[in-house]
């Protein structure tokens, strides 16, 4: 607070500890006020962001859960993954099936002419711009080649251009020269790349390779796909194609030569079903711990109590309830409809949750396939915990962005607040300052004229000496 220093000199009194005092008495309640006031609303500030990432991260989380099979416990497998990979999804059931693969997807590729100078080669000697036009499957890429361009810079524009679409330009060299070759990641008969245009560089180009469809069967039932990921084949399953199947005699050459099954597995594996379900209690126990946190009443040493920022909150009591109502409510269409019942309990003190090892074992023998209509499905626990939450996690209208909103405001009412009293009491400081300032004059220059009155009487009174 910028004031004037007061001395006192005429007054010999300390003037400035007066007007400090009067300032102070004046803006103390208020600054109290406003003190308080910032730094309860900064604090909830804090702990309602706190809580709105614990609740993001829970609520991504559910959505990876409910995408994944970690509550069916299956699990693929593949007896020759260099023959081909599999992943099993929560739409997936137990079975076995024989994979033969005889072809490979295989995407178009082509060379164009073969240019002495290298990379560096001018490809367009011209004094206008010409244009190279890439087809494939009825569209065309039209690259521009302006005058000068060389090899190299027709590679990196075709790949700055079209990289998204699927195509892909690169330079091959060897002693002769270097040659452009173009391939795209579409696969299939029907998807052959074809070069145009008045560049030149459709002129001499060469087919490396065709495109070819996948050709396989499964349990003897030959199919065709145009990639090499197959989804759908089998209901849940995806299957990525690696290589050939080997033949089953080594050296057959003839038109269908026997070849060597891969065997595709999906199985319930209880290892990973549990590891499913204590995925989902850790992610639960993050968002509680997270709220405990916040909400906690510590008992002291002299045994009073300290509450945490959100104790007692509104908010968080009906969030915590909304999420464990949820918990505890029986769902699925198995014999079993609670986690309770496979050993998974609540904590009373502090609402974590844990898995009682002996009753899991216990009951996943006999109703392990109970736990995947408990979580998933549109009435399952995952999805009810979102929908339970939803109020609370919106970006911008949810309960808690309103409330950290409402804070925010709060904080800059408060700043405005601050500024209005600096200035307020700035003004006060001057006026006090002035005022004592203009009393100390006035008793330096009564006491200046007491000084002289009584100098005179002095003279007066003295009695008179002959000489």
């Amino acid at each position: 607070m910028a004031g004037s220093t007061v001395s006192g000199i005429g007054s010999n009194i300390d003037t400035q500890a007066i007007v400090t005092s009067l300032v102070n008495a004046e803006k103390v309640p208020k600054q109290t006020q406003i003190n308080t006031a910032s730094q309860k609303a900064t604090t909830t500030l804090s702990s309602i962001g706190k809580i709105q990432a614990a609740l993001d991260a829970f609520r991504g989380a559910l959505d990876t859960m409910a995408a994944s099979s970690g509550f069916t416990g299956l699990t693929g497998s593949s007896s020759d993954e260099k023959v081909a990979t599999m992943t099993a999804s929560n739409t997936a059931s137990n079975g076995s099936f024989r994979l033969i693969v005889s072809q490979l997807a295989q995407a178009s590729k082509l060379s164009t002419q073969n240019f002495k100078g290298g990379t560096s080669t001018v490809v367009n000697t011209t004094d206008k711009p010409t244009t190279l036009t890439i087809s494939q499957s009825g569209k065309n890429y039209d690259v521009s080649i302006p005058v000068g361009a060389t090899l190299q810079q027709v590679r990196d524009s075709i790949n700055t251009q079209f990289g998204t679409s699927g195509l892909s330009a690169n330079i091959q060299t060897d002693s002769n020269g270097s040659r452009l070759i173009l391939t795209s990641t579409t696969m299939g008969t029907g998807s052959d790349l074809k070069l145009s245009g008045n560049s030149g560089l459709d002129v001499g180009s060469t087919v490396v390779d065709e495109p070819k469809d996948a050709l396989y069967s499964i349990d003897g039932v030959a199919s065709v796909s145009k990639t090499n990921n197959i989804e759908g084949a089998l209901s849940g399953v995806n299957i990525k194609l690696v290589s050939v199947s080997a033949l089953k005699t080594p050296g057959d050459d003839s038109e269908n030569p026997d070849r060597n099954a891969t065997l595709i597995t999906v199985s319930t594996n209880n290892a990973a079903l549990k590891s499913g379900v204590k995925g989902f209690v850790d992610t639960y126990n993050a968002l509680i711990t997270a709220m405990n946190a916040e909400t906690k009443v510590t008992t002291n040493l002299d045994g009073s109590t300290t509450g945490a920022t959100l104790t007692g909150d509104s908010t968080m009591r009906s969030l915590q309830a909304a999420i464990r109502n949820e918990f505890n409510a029986l769902s699925g269409t198995g014999q079993f409809k609670s986690l309770a019942q496979f050993g998974v309990v609540t904590n009373s003190s502090t609402s974590l949750l844990s898995i009682d090892d002996k009753k899991w074992d216990a009951a996943v023998k006999t109703n392990a396939a109970d736990i995947n209509s408990m979580f998933t499905g549109p009435s399952g626990m995952l999805a009810r915990m979102k929908s339970a939450t939803d109020d609370y996690a919106k970006s911008t209208t949810g309960i808690l962005a309103t409330r950290s909103t409402s804070l925010s405001d709060t904080l800059k009412d408060l700043t405005k607040q601050q500024s209005s009293l600096d200035e307020r009491m700035d003004v006060l400081t001057k006026s006090l300052s002035d005022k004592y300032n203009a009393m100390d004059t006035l008793v330096a220059q009564l006491r200046q004229q007491s000084t002289s009155v009584m100098t005179t009487l002095n003279a007066l009174n003295n009695p008179k000496t002959n000489s």
